[in-house]
């Protein structure tokens, strides 16, 4: 099955440029550590988890500053994943989109109509406060400055932590989607599986 949903000019899509390390390459410190894919509730820890390993220098700081903008952050896990998603849209990162899909309905309880909405922009959204956040996954990602009105709206429903958070969630998964996009990071077999079965879900939608 094809994807149903797809961002402008589609997925980015290259040959995996590095290679994932087997058990054996990874250190031990790594293979003691699970606090990564318990934060997503997993059994086995994400591909993307092992590739920025390879950099243990930056791997272990990261992971650190990760954790308290997700899951251990000031905003609900809903906004968070509402959040993510659409900047993975926005930044054409299937591995991102596909990984948070499993995480958001899960984790956030996003319903298949909250992430098709996700695709759509923040026109589809009706609640104002969700409406501004999603604009501004939008002004932030493709130019990097929230606009005034915008920005008085987020005020009107966040307060100044909350909205300092949201600014560097942006800016951190617009990051991350440009190293997976660039690596040629694939989707897990069961995270795939998991995708494609969203969109079955949604055909009707």
């Amino acid at each position: 099955m094809k994807d149903l949903l797809f961002p402008e000019n589609g997925w980015i899509e290259i040959t995996p440029r590095i290679q994932i390390p087997s058990s054996k390459d990874q250190s031990w410190l790594f293979k003691a550590s699970s606090l990564a894919s318990k934060w997503l509730g997993r059994d086995e820890v994400p591909d993307v988890l092992k590739l920025l390993s390879i950099n243990s220098s930056i791997f272990w700081p990261w992971l650190h500053f990760a954790s308290k903008l997700m899951p251990y952050g000031k905003l609900s896990s809903r906004i968070s994943e509402l959040i993510i998603l659409r900047v993975a849209w926005l930044c054409r990162c299937r591995y991102e989109w596909g990984q948070h899909i499993e995480i958001g309905q899960r984790r956030a309880k996003l319903t298949e109509q909250d992430i098709f909405n996700i695709s759509k922009g923040y026109t589809a959204f009706q609640d104002e406060k969700e409406k501004s956040i999603i604009l501004a996954c939008d002004q932030l990602t493709l130019n990097n400055f929230i606009e005034q009105n915008n920005w008085d709206t987020l005020n009107n429903h966040l307060n100044t932590s909350q909205i300092i958070e949201l600014q560097m969630l942006i800016g951190h998964y617009s990051m991350l989607a440009g190293v997976i996009n660039s690596s040629g990071l694939q989707l897990e077999y069961s995270i795939e599986n998991n995708l494609q079965e969203f969109y079955r879900r949604i055909q009707n939608l």
